[in-house]
């Protein structure tokens, strides 16, 4: 029974240095799996990577960029700088050598630029060079500019009073225009008829006078 029981840890230790060695000797690169964004806008895609290696003295790290496929045309590389045609101008890389993350910029989104994107990473170890991709990728979705940027409904009401407001200021009321008008109107015909009337009172005083007489 005793036996029985150091087999079993025996094995288990085994296991267990097993799985840890495991561990130790993974090497990969994290990145999204998805992100969207919108055409003429632009898009970060971050990304991250780990070894279990020792670097060499001087590691010659650099960073790539594929897209399309996991085999697809190299986009972007860090070090002798190159950006692919298509993305001319359009690409950035916020990462310094030495650093194990890093984000990377797609300028001026085009319908064409949704697709899938791999970084992939090369370094110098003690045990000579490496290099290793993200097998996913991340894929890109690009919509277009007017489905995004429609103006919300809850706030129309309110530009559109500010923009009335803005339109009339410093103008009369159409309505009020018109009423005086007619005011004006009025006063003028009043202006003219007295006198006349007190004309046509007075012949008539001084005819009664007359008669009378």
């Amino acid at each position: 029974m005793v036996w029985l029981l150091l087999l079993l840890l025996s094995a288990c230790l085994q296991a267990g240095c097993s799985a840890r060695s495991n561990r130790e000797n993974t090497y990969g690169v994290n990145q999204p799996a998805r992100l969207s964004g919108v055409q003429g806008g632009s898009i970060e895609i971050p990304f991250s990577f780990y070894f279990p290696w020792r670097l060499a003295e001087d590691p010659q790290m650099r960073i790539t960029w594929r897209w399309k496929h996991f085999h697809g045309d190299f986009i972007y590389n860090s070090t002798p700088l190159f950006i692919h045609e298509h993305f001319k101008n359009r690409l950035t890389l916020d990462w310094t050598p030495g650093q194990t993350s890093g984000v990377f910029r797609i300028l001026n989104l085009q319908e064409d630029d949704q697709t899938s994107y791999f970084c992939k990473v090369f370094l110098l170890t003690t045990e000579g060079r490496k290099s290793w991709q993200s097998i996913e990728g991340t894929q890109l979705t690009v919509t277009p500019a007017g489905s995004t940027t429609m103006r919300n409904p809850s706030t129309l009401p309110s530009a559109v009073t500010t923009a009335g407001s803005r339109d009339t200021e410093g103008q009369r009321s159409p309505s009020l225009v018109i009423l005086g008008a007619m005011v004006g109107m009025v006063v003028a015909k009043a202006v003219l008829i007295t006198p006349i009337s007190v004309l046509l009172i007075f012949l008539w005083w001084k005819k009664r006078q007359q008669s009378e007489a």
